[in-house]
C-alpha cells in the first residue's frame, strides 16, 4: 500500500511539469486580477457611500473609507417614499418571477418535444418577435387599451415571458430529456402533464433556479416601464423612488441658496446619495445571489452539451 500511495505521489510530480507549473501561476495570476478588477469598483461603492465626499473627489478614498458618516443612508432611509417602493419592488419582483416562471419554463420544456405540432414555426415566431418588436408607442397603446395603466399589472404582463430564456429553457431539456426516458414514463402510464411535473420538473431545479435569478434581476434593476406607465407614486418601485431622491438631491445642491455651509452641506449629501442609491438597490440581489450561485454553471451549461 505504501509502494502504491509513493508511486501515485511520483507520478503526480512527474505529471505536474514546468511548463505545467508556470500555466497554473500564470492562470492563477489573471484570474486574481480579474477578481480584483470586478470587485473593487463595487467596494469602492460602498467605502464612498460612507466617506467625506471631498476626499472621495480628491482620490483620497481608496482602500478604508474616510471621513466616516452615514448622512446619505439617513437622508435615503427617512424618506418616507423608501419603504413604500420598497415594498413595492418586492411585490412586483416576487408575482412578476413567478409568472415568468410558470411561463418560461413549460413552454420551453413543450418547444424541446420533436412531436409538437408547428414546432419549428413556434421557434422561428418567438426569435423574430425577439428581434423585430412593435416598439413602444404600439406598447404604450396596447397597455393603455387593456386598462393596466397605473396599475401593478402594467409592470408585470407585458414583459412577463423572455424569448432568451424560452431558448435557454428549450435547449436545457433538449440536452436533458432523453426520448428513452420518455419512452419509459409512456410505458409507465405516464401522459404528458405527469412526464412534465414528475420527470422533467424534479430534474430542472438548476434550470428553474437559474430563471428566478435571471428573472428577479431584471424586474428589480427595472424602472423605465414603471416611469411609462405609472403616475401614482405609491406604486413606485424602489429604482424609480431613488432616482427621484437623486434628481431632487442634485436639484438641492445645484440652487440652492444661503450661507456656504448650508449649500456645502447639500453638495456632500448630494455626492454620497449616489453611492448609497447603488448599495440600497443592489444589496437584496447581491444577498439572492449566493444561494443560486451553485446552480449557475449547472444550469447554463448542461443543456448546452449533449452525450
Amino acid at each position: 500500500m505504501k509502494k502504491r500511495v509513493n508511486g501515485a505521489s511520483a507520478e503526480k510530480r512527474r505529471k505536474a511539469s514546468r511548463p505545467d507549473r508556470i500555466f497554473d501561476v500564470t492562470n492563477t495570476v489573471i484570474m486574481v486580477i480579474v477578481f480584483l478588477i470586478i470587485v473593487y469598483p463595487l467596494y469602492f461603492v460602498v467605502i464612498a457611500s460612507v466617506s467625506d465626499p471631498n476626499l472621495v473627489n480628491s482620490g483620497k478614498v481608496i482602500l478604508l473609507p474616510k471621513g466616516f458618516n452615514l448622512d446619505a443612508y439617513i437622508h435615503i432611509l427617512t424618506n418616507k417614499n423608501i419603504l413604500t417602493g420598497f415594498a413595492n419592488s418586492v411585490l412586483y419582483t416576487l408575482v412578476w418571477t413567478v409568472l415568468a416562471v410558470a411561463i418560461t419554463v413549460p413552454a420551453g420544456y413543450a418547444l424541446s418535444r420533436k412531436d409538437l405540432p408547428c414546432r419549428k414555426f413556434c421557434t422561428l415566431f418567438f426569435v423574430f418577435v425577439m428581434y423585430f418588436q412593435g416598439g413602444l408607442i404600439p406598447t404604450y397603446l396596447v397597455v393603455k387599451d387593456l386598462k393596466l395603466l397605473d396599475s401593478m399589472w402594467a409592470i408585470i404582463l407585458p414583459t412577463c415571458l423572455s424569448v432568451y430564456n424560452l431558448i435557454v429553457c428549450r435547449t436545457f431539456f433538449e440536452g436533458t430529456l432523453s426520448e428513452e426516458l420518455l419512452d419509459a414514463a409512456r410505458v409507465d402510464g405516464a401522459n404528458n402533464l405527469k412526464f412534465f411535473f414528475k420527470i422533467a420538473l424534479p430534474l430542472s431545479k438548476a434550470l428553474v433556479a437559474i430563471m428566478v435569478l435571471f428573472y428577479a434581476i431584471q424586474q428589480w434593476n427595472s424602472y423605465f416601464d414603471a416611469m411609462i406607465y405609472l403616475n401614482s407614486k405609491e406604486l413606485f418601485p424602489l429604482q424609480l423612488v431613488l432616482k427621484d431622491i437623486l434628481i431632487q438631491a442634485q436639484m438641492n445642491s445645484s440652487g440652492a441658496f444661503g450661507d456656504a455651509e448650508s449649500v456645502a452641506a447639500m453638495q456632500r449629501i448630494a455626492e454620497l446619495v449616489k453611492y448609497s442609491s447603488i448599495v440600497v438597490a443592489s444589496l437584496p440581489m447581491l444577498i439572492l445571489y449566493p444561494f443560486v450561485q451553485k446552480y449557475f454553471v449547472k444550469g447554463i451549461m448542461i443543456g448546452s452539451v449533449k452525450g
